[in-house]
């Protein structure tokens, strides 16, 4: 039986990739008591960088907001990977978010709220977080967007 999580994302339209192996000397998530750390995630699709490049510099505010969606997908495959099932998910306590600006762009907040729209859509009122949106002037790979997590789970 599928639970209510998978319910919503199939309704709306989303497969959960498999959960990224790390990249460098790190663990891709932490549990410590009933707190989940999901370490930064990049947009990534069928195992590629979807979404490279600096906002304000060539890469534009929708496709910096689908590369912050992308990281969200892939922030709940690893909470999947993590719980087994997600309706253990209690809350999506805070997002962090990092974004590659070009000088003068401004518009992190608008960025990472691809994620944060995300989060309650899948999650409804316990999706609601703290967030951080921060700009940066590269991210690894070159990825736009890059976003972590800490979600409390029962």
């Amino acid at each position: 039986m599928t639970g209510r999580i998978e319910a919503n994302l199939k309704d709306l339209g989303i497969t959960l990739p498999h959960a990224a192996a790390p990249a460098a000397n790190y663990v891709p998530w932490v549990i410590s008591g009933n707190l989940l750390f999901v370490a930064g995630q990049l947009p990534m699709e069928a195992g590629q960088i979807a979404v490279t490049g600096t906002l304000g510099a060539g890469v534009t505010l929708e496709v910096g907001q689908r590369a912050a969606r992308l990281c969200a997908v892939n922030i709940i495959a690893q909470a999947k990977a993590a719980l087994g099932d997600l309706d253990r998910v209690k809350r999506i306590v805070r997002l962090g978010g990092f974004v590659a600006s070009a000088n003068g762009f401004t518009d992190q907040s608008k960025v990472v709220n691809g994620a944060s729209d995300l989060m309650v859509a899948v999650f409804g009122d316990a999706g609601r977080h703290a967030r951080a949106a921060v700009g940066v002037n590269v991210l690894p790979l070159g990825a736009a967007v890059e976003i972590d997590a800490i979600i409390e789970f029962a």
